[in-house]
């Protein structure tokens, strides 16, 4: 199925496209993705001058998508913005103003689109992806740092507290501006950094992302479909579909995606896990904590 005929953001197509395109197409993808979404309101020959292809190879690609043409394209990726910066004002009128869904209650047609949003963020992950963070978060001599935002940095508390039962050096980014610059400051080279950044997307986050790359780390992200800024500079991202029977975005697809990777870590880590777990119970005794 094309970009132009399936309900996918304009970034994940552009991902999910790649794998069909020629060498010179995916030039043209790459350029969009690492410059997204400006890239892609540049004229045919600005694009086709930073890709170093042809006009008629920017041109292919848009064919390649399903569109028409470039301007067909770019109307799609206006769309793709509206809904990517979406408040949860504007999802509620929107969804208040769609024709009645039919007799479905409403724990039926809750459950229709979880189960739906769950298969779709499964089925479209990359395993390759799923493999380097994975790595990345098991690599015995680094150290590891979760953070989020608003409501995302629930998530990443529960992926470091998991993380910090398996293995030593994994901490939570500190709340207080203090605390985030001495951590940030503390990275090296081999540290990994941990994001979760989800549509309405913060800017302090962003920037948390790009000190960690100056500073050599490796920035892993957990994202939603439509891609966070963050995703043109992190090694490793993990997008997840976030429909929802609400204004607000779902974070249950994503809480699964945390899950299946910390599953991923225990298995890989193994007797180190184990070891660390017991160590963890009996500090735990000591401090009549457990």
């Amino acid at each position: 199925m094309s970009a132009a005929e399936a309900s996918i953001p304009m970034a994940e197509a552009i991902r999910r496209g790649m794998a069909e395109c020629s060498p010179a197409e995916r030039k043209v993808a790459r350029v969009l993705l690492s410059s997204y979404p400006s890239a892609g309101f540049e004229t045919v020959a600005k694009l086709a001058a930073r890709a170093g292809v042809s006009g008629p190879t920017v041109l292919r690609f848009a064919n390649r998508l399903g569109y028409r043409g470039f301007p067909d394209f770019q109307q799609a990726l206006r769309d793709d913005l509206d809904e990517r910066s979406a408040s949860p004002i504007e999802l509620y009128d929107r969804r208040h103003g769609e024709p009645d869904a039919g007799e479905a209650s409403g724990l039926a047609r809750a459950a229709s689109i979880t189960r739906e949003t769950l298969e779709r963020t499964f089925g479209a992950l990359a395993p390759d992806e799923f493999e380097r963070a994975v790595e990345l978060l098991c690599a015995p001599r680094s150290r590891v740092l979760v953070g989020g935002g608003r409501f995302s940095g629930l998530l990443a508390r529960f992926l470091a507290q998991h993380l910090q039962l398996i293995r030593p050096g994994v901490a939570s980014l500190p709340e207080h501006d203090a605390g985030r610059v001495e951590a940030i400051a503390d990275l090296r080279r081999g540290d990994v950094l941990v994001l979760f950044d989800y549509r309405r997307y913060e800017e302090p986050t962003r920037r948390l992302a790009a000190a960690a790359k100056a500073r050599r780390a490796s920035v892993l992200l957990f994202t939603d479909a439509w891609l966070s800024p963050i995703s043109s500079e992190a090694d490793v991202v993990l997008p997840s579909e976030t429909g929802s029977p609400s204004a607000f975005d779902a974070m249950t697809p994503v809480l699964a995606l945390v899950e299946a990777v910390i599953a991923e870590c225990s298995e890989r880590l193994g007797d180190a896990a184990s070891a660390r777990m017991r160590e963890v119970e009996r500090a735990g005794r000591e401090l009549d904590l457990y």
